[in-house]
């Protein structure tokens, strides 16, 4: 991708105001794709979450919180009885339910269908292994106070996440997923995540450029912390599966064109086809093999206002990992 100076963070468009800003307590929908997941793991995540609904909904911030998993494993990688047992353990504080997709919806997939059967006011998109800060969900919803706003995400640790922000408002390009709120009057009006075109990869970086396409604001908000432990290698570098190598590139082609930048389509295509990785050799067919058949999404942003590609990433950066 080619280098360029970062694109305005602010929307395009004036803010919308359909989507109300918070002004009192609200109901709060968790949801987590679960894949290959162990349940100890699952376990400490929801006790973490249980005492984070604890402490929104005895200050007042929030009505209700629940949480909803989705099991896009090849079996049920949960036992038959651990919703049942986590609602009963937390059932004062916070519903419990799991459903187990018999199929891999992957990231978008899994949520929209969580999404399609949450009746809460607002959404927390949370990965399944993330811990969520005692006071997250309040510093959260600190973020909707103000109308416009339409995506807050958490401040990650023990490594967090490299892209820029506006030190004074939090304004960004984009929200990772992770662990990120959103209206769920707004993820509907959007029509959820984009699943035709990102099955694991970048559906979290399109979905908070259609919001600001939208016209409203994406925050990250630091006083929200959420622990995500990563895997590294002995190294301590980055150690890709192949098929996060392969969903990543493949993702990479279609934001790319969906955003509007067909020069750095060709420019991945051509590194992509000249490799000898098999990754990325796949990646490259699928993307011409949709291109031929004319299923590719439609581009969007055509002056490039919204979509930020700078040093093959989709936001400057603030260090480098």
């Amino acid at each position: 991708m080619t280098s360029e100076a970062p694109a305005e963070t602010r929307p395009v468009a004036e803010c919308s105001r359909d989507v109300p800003f918070v002004a009192g307590p609200v109901s709060i929908g968790v949801q987590s794709v679960l894949y290959g997941n162990n349940a100890a793991q699952v376990r400490r995540a929801i006790a973490s979450l249980a005492r984070a609904a604890e402490l929104a909904i005895g200050e007042g911030l929030a009505t209700s919180v629940s949480l909803r998993l989705g099991d896009s494993s090849p079996r049920p990688c949960l036992p038959a009885d651990f919703a049942q047992e986590e609602f009963q353990r937390h059932r004062e504080i916070l519903g419990v339910e799991y459903d187990f997709f018999d199929g891999n919806l992957g990231s978008a997939g899994g949520h929209n269908r969580l999404a399609a059967g949450n009746k809460a006011d607002m959404l927390l998109i949370q990965n399944p292994d993330v811990l969520i800060g005692p006071r997250a969900l309040g510093g959260l919803l600190d973020c909707f106070r103000k109308a416009g706003v339409g995506m807050a995400e958490a401040k990650q640790l023990p490594i967090e996440h490299p892209k820029d922000y506006d030190p004074v408002t939090g304004e960004c390009s984009w929200a990772t997923t992770a662990c990120a709120m959103i209206p769920a009057s707004l993820f509907r009006k959007i029509g959820g995540f984009d699943a035709e075109s990102f099955f694991l990869y970048c559906d979290d970086v399109d979905y908070s450029w259609l919001t600001r396409l939208q016209g409203y604001s994406v925050i990250f908000q630091p006083a929200a912390t959420a622990f995500h432990d990563k895997r590294l290698a002995a190294d301590a570098s980055w150690a890709p599966s192949a098929s996060e190598r392969y969903y990543s590139a493949e993702a990479a082609l279609f934001l790319a064109h969906k955003w509007s930048r067909l020069d750095i389509v060709e420019e991945c295509l051509a590194m992509f086809e000249a490799s000898s990785n098999p990754d990325m050799l796949r990646a490259a067919k699928t993307f011409a093999d949709r291109r031929a058949n004319g299923s590719l999404p439609t581009p969007l942003d055509p002056g490039n206002q919204i979509g930020q590609f700078i040093n093959e990433r989709y936001a400057k950066h603030r260090f480098a990992l």
